[in-house]
């Protein structure tokens, strides 16, 4: 007993020795300490950061900092930087680049400008050691980016221009800590600039032309592996980090490049999405903020009145520095005061590419103590100051969008839209299952409705229990994009009526079907199934073939017919286009007449949408299967139909299946027929049709058809 009091008594000696206590004692901090701080309305980040300062060397020295801490820490300071460059919207980045590079350059000179002085003529350094604690307020870690990206504001323009910004200022200061190293040790030749021009030249050519290409070949080679995928994209981060570290810049600079990298090839509401923020956001993060606390040195302040003085001098001039550089943003480019707020919030951070200047500078003897010490008290202050200021402004931000929703986006409502998805082959349910789930609005209770019609025969419970089965595998790969799904099999005399009376009994919005297959005999004596739905219900509706994945296409090519601003449904159609854009980081390529172009412009500016559209006019629909000769191979063909008797019909959009399966045999294709009247008109319009004599009609149809062909099916046995 006593030997085992001892052992006991052993593994809880300070700091802790045993690997497995270690890791369950910060699992417990990143799982307490932010629902305890919530009470306090204080961001769960400062939870965790504070603990860091409690428990790490500093503080009560229950930890060390040792390699295993280190080794988490950096993948959740790369996973931060590879998780900015991913979420990154594309399209708007490419829109305002400009502004980033404004941004980038604000906020690097103020705070250096502003810094300089200070440090050289009152606090006295030399030349270097100045240039380089200045340097220092120009970095900027994404600290409080879980912030935006958990409240869902982090397509805002304002976090697009701050992101970019990234990787400017902190590219820019560790290339200036290069210089300063050099030219302290007097190598800064020709020769040193030319081999860093190379590098990054080639480090560039490796991240944007090689690794795209070889994601793109991996994803779909191996598309039902996916937990391959999550694997594979861990693999290009460190991978990326390392070759930046080669280049001569720092491994954030990599981490954030791989995220550009890979942008388009991970969609925001993928699975594998949800998986990288998941894993990220639980666990590496955490660990990483954790990190930064046990870094901080609060008896620094007690060393003397010079170390107080150095810590709150930079604290200061770090963070007016960033606040200067936001108000000249907002003034610039007319932002409004919450958005001012949201770029100081996230550019006043300073952690990973300071510390690691400060580091490396106080190895050099360039620093000194007071320095270091004052800096890791600003690590403290800046964190703290920059969660609070980004989850105030990223709340304000979310509120006064929600206010801003305007015109086409409410009248729709789409926060309560409803997609059915009738499946009649479960091969080609993957495709149209991720195409459901790219389209629909996040912020829609309703769930996404998997609907399968069984005959009503002497086996329809049977088949409905394997249709069941068959749909809940499906079920699981929403659920991994945290897309809520219900199954619903039902009986009827044929699939047509089926989803067309489901979709009145669950107030569908939008019906996706699977391209039609070659009809045979008996459909052609009653009708094609799809033609069928289309006729019999006034839902949006969306017929789909994809050639490829999703994220394999570099354009939407949308054909959109004269009049077509006219039906009910073009503001629902478009802004799911405009949605898919997004989501695939592509753009646009909107051929139409005039006055559909403006009505187009007029609803993506009315409803926000950042989708890059590329407008081209277009009259000739006589003969309208000419646009194939401007579709490429990989675009995504969207044809804007319209049912018969709508303002936008034309006789030459009658069989569109057949015609585009031979105009554009190797593309993938969309049809979409908007909802053409108001519900209530378009229920008048099919109620008072007693369908039970048909249905019997066609019943019999199939029992004939089915007794000739068993017949001939024992011939050929025979």
């Amino acid at each position: 007993m006593k030997d085992f009091f001892e052992h006991f008594r052993h593994e809880f000696e300070l700091p802790l020795e045993n690997p497995v206590l270690i890791f369950s004692l910060i699992l417990f901090i990143i799982l307490l300490s932010p629902i305890l701080l919530r009470k306090l309305n204080i961001p769960g980040i400062i939870g965790l950061i504070i603990s860091g300062v409690a428990i790490g060397p500093f503080g009560l020295n229950i930890l060390e900092k040792n390699s295993a801490i280190d080794l988490f820490s950096t993948i959740g300071l790369l996973y931060i930087m590879f998780i900015a460059g991913l979420e990154l919207d594309m399209n708007e980045f490419k829109s305002n680049k400009n502004k980033s590079l404004v941004f980038g350059f604000f906020t690097f000179i103020f705070p250096l400008a502003i810094g300089f002085p200070v440090c050289y003529f009152f606090l006295e350094y030399d030349f270097n050691a100045s240039f380089l604690t200045s340097s220092m307020f120009a970095t900027h870690t994404l600290v409080a980016y879980p912030i935006v990206s958990k409240l869902g504001v982090s397509k805002n323009q304002a976090v697009a221009i701050t992101v970019g910004g990234t990787i400017l200022t902190d590219t820019a200061v560790l290339i200036i800590l290069a210089v300063i190293m050099g030219n302290s040790q007097g190598n800064l030749n020709m020769a040193f600039w030319i081999r860093l021009g190379i590098s990054l030249s080639v480090f560039s050519a490796i991240m944007f032309l090689i690794i795209p290409r070889i994601a793109n070949w991996f994803f779909r080679k191996l598309e039902s592996e996916k937990h391959s995928h999550y694997i594979f994209v861990l693999s290009i981060v460190f991978f990326a980090a390392f070759l930046a570290e080669i280049a001569g810049v720092e491994p954030i600079i990599g981490a954030f490049v791989a995220g550009l990298a890979l942008n388009k090839l991970i969609p925001h509401s993928s699975a594998l999405m949800n998986r990288i923020q998941f894993i990220g956001n639980s666990l590496f993060i955490p660990f990483f903020l954790i990190s930064v606390g046990m870094l901080v040195d609060v008896s620094v302040i007690l060393k003397g009145q010079t170390a107080l003085i150095v810590a709150g001098t930079l604290s200061v001039v770090a963070l007016f520095g960033k606040w200067f550089a936001a108000l000249v943003t907002q003034l610039a480019f007319k932002y409004t005061k919450t958005q001012r707020q949201l770029i100081f919030g996230l550019s006043s951070s300073h952690a990973a590419a300071t510390l690691a200047v400060i580091l490396v500078g106080y190895k050099a003897q360039i620093l000194d103590e007071n320095i270091l010490n004052g800096t890791i008290i600003l690590i403290l202050i800046t964190c703290v100051v920059a969660s609070f200021a980004t989850e105030k402004a990223a709340k304000k931000l979310v509120v006064e969008t929600e206010d801003d929703s305007s015109g086409p986006m409410k009248v729709n409502s789409l926060d309560n839209e409803h997609i059915l998805l009738p499946i009649a082959n479960i091969g080609n349910m993957e495709k149209l299952l991720e195409f459901s789930i790219f389209i629909k609005g996040k912020k829609s209770a309703n769930p996404l409705s998997v609907l399968s019609v069984v005959s009503n025969n002497n086996e329809a419970e049977n088949n409905i229990l394997k249709a069941r089965k068959k749909l809940q595998e499906f079920v699981e790969q929403a659920s991994a994009t945290e897309t809520k799904v219900s199954i619903i099999a039902t009986i009827d005399h044929n699939a047509a009526s089926g989803i067309s009376r489901i979709a009145k009994e669950i107030m569908a919005d939008i019906i996706v079907l699977g391209w039609p297959q070659r009809t045979g005999f008996i459909d052609k004596l009653i009708g094609k199934k799809v033609d069928s739905i289309i006729s019999n219900t006034d839902k949006t509706t969306i017929i789909c073939h994809f050639e490829k994945a999703l994220v394999s296409h570099q354009r939407i090519v949308i054909a959109a017919p004269p009049l077509t601003e006219h039906e009910n449904g073009f503001e629902l159609w478009f802004t799911k286009m405009a949605k898919l854009a997004q989501e695939l980081s592509i753009p646009i390529q909107l051929y139409c007449n005039e006055m559909t172009l403006k009505s187009i412009k007029k609803l993506v500016k009315d409803s926000k949408l950042s989708a890059t559209i590329i407008p081209s006019q277009f009259s000739d629909w006589e003969d309208f299967l000419d646009l194939s000769k401007n579709v490429r191979e990989n675009d995504l063909f969207v044809l804007v139909s319209a049912r018969e008797g709508a303002a936008s019909y034309m006789v030459m959009l009658e069989n569109l299946p057949s015609k585009m399966e031979k105009h554009f045999p190797n593309n993938s294709r969309l049809i979409i027929y908007p909802q053409q009247f108001v519900q209530q008109f378009g229920s008048k319009r099919y109620d008072q049709i007693n369908p039970e004599p048909i249905h019997k009609g066609i019943e019999t149809i199939q029992k004939i058809g089915k007794g000739i062909g068993n017949i001939f099916k024992k011939d050929n046995r025979e």
